[in-house]
């Protein structure tokens, strides 16, 4: 690290030396930091964070001229979800997106995922992106956990059934990937939004994903009634540029009641067909039989979100403890030991999906 500790240096003290030389000595860094990250060596720069203002900004400069954007992942805490998803694609498994509410659901995804080395999306709602303060607040906690937690897995994080505003701001905020749910739209409104939000992600090195046939069920507001996507849709969608596609396949939001009629396996087919074998993304992951999700998988999907069962373990851990008084013994009512069990359990249920999806080992 001369090279960069010269840069550094030879800014601070000697303010006048030729700005030609600095630059040089910061783009050889650059070149071997991302020649390192190539060959295995190096799979996060923790250090980037404390540079100086101007020594990050010639390090983003050169990078940009050394190697092509979406090889700033090296630099950057979280990564989008192309690439994982398209290993997941090829390898025949799925990655779980699971959403996150506070800090403790946060913290027990990111350790599951490190633990198993399996690849991992943490996904935000509206409402909880509002319920956490909003979505720079969910960044940069995210963000920092990555680094405090030391995790080496790829994660991404992700705005869920956002709406066209909500994307955009979670593009400011420095998300790492964005849905736009625009299944409620017309057909053609869907597809102008949807091209629109396709460009600024690219642009911002997010990845997207898009919806067509409204998912059955209710999660944080968004209600849908429950359709079969049409695969022609389907493909005009996925033509856009999204980088993974949500369809409708009879999954519903919540728990499955008792009449549910299963997955129309037969309209998956027909979707990864028409849209030129393209990730395809499971919602309401919660409570589908195994078989399902095996063979949903064997026709494309390579990520299934989770949150109503992380919700239900967490709520039967937190009851079990306080219904057993251990909330009045000694300083059982502290937060950090009150919420615990349902934290553990949330870690559980994590590692069982990601067991389920055959992601465990694929970081």
């Amino acid at each position: 690290f001369f090279a960069l500790t010269f840069s550094q240096f030879s800014r601070i003290f000697f303010p006048h030396f030729p700005l030609s030389v600095e630059n040089f000595f910061t783009k050889l860094f650059v070149e071997f930091v991302f020649l390192s990250q190539k060959i295995g060596f190096l799979t996060r720069i923790r250090c980037f964070l404390d540079f100086p203002v101007q020594i990050r900004y010639n390090i983003h400069i050169h990078a940009s001229c050394v190697v092509q954007e979406q090889d700033l992942e090296v630099i950057n805490m979280l990564v989008s979800a192309t690439e994982m998803l398209k290993k997941a694609r090829d390898g025949h498994y799925a990655v779980g997106q699971f959403n996150i509410n506070n800090l403790e659901w946060t913290k027990a995804i990111l350790l599951t995922a490190e633990e198993l080395k399996s690849p991992v999306i943490l996904g935000v709602s509206e409402g909880a992106g509002k319920y956490m303060t909003g979505y720079k607040t969910v960044a940069a906690m995210v963000k920092a956990m990555v680094e405090s937690l030391n995790i080496t897995v790829p994660v991404a994080l992700h705005l869920d059934h956002g709406s066209y505003e909500g994307a955009q701001k979670c593009i400011e905020a420095g998300f790492s990937s964005i849905m736009f749910d625009g299944s409620h739209y017309a057909i053609d409104e869907n597809i102008a939004k949807t091209k629109e939000l396709v460009e600024m992600a690219h642009k911002n090195g997010l990845s997207i994903e898009a919806e067509v046939g409204s998912i059955g069920g209710e999660e944080d507001g968004v209600i849908g009634a429950g359709e079969i996507a049409d695969p022609e849709e389907c493909a005009k969608i996925a033509a856009l540029g999204v980088d993974f596609l949500a369809a409708g396949i009879g999954n519903i939001h919540g728990v499955y009641p008792e009449n549910w009629k299963g997955l129309d396996f037969d309209a998956l087919d027909k979707i990864h067909n028409a849209t030129d074998h393209i990730p395809l993304v499971l919602h309401g992951g919660t409570g589908i039989p195994a078989e399902m999700i095996k063979k949903a998988i064997s026709l494309g999907v390579c990520k299934i979100n989770v949150n109503t069962e992380c919700q239900l373990s967490f709520a039967a851990a937190t009851r079990e403890y306080i219904e057993a008084g251990k909330d009045r013994q000694g300083k059982g009512f502290d937060p950090r030991k009150l919420l615990a069990p349902g934290t553990e359990a949330i870690k559980a249920t994590v590692k069982e999906k990601m067991e389920l999806f055959g992601s465990v080992g694929k970081a």
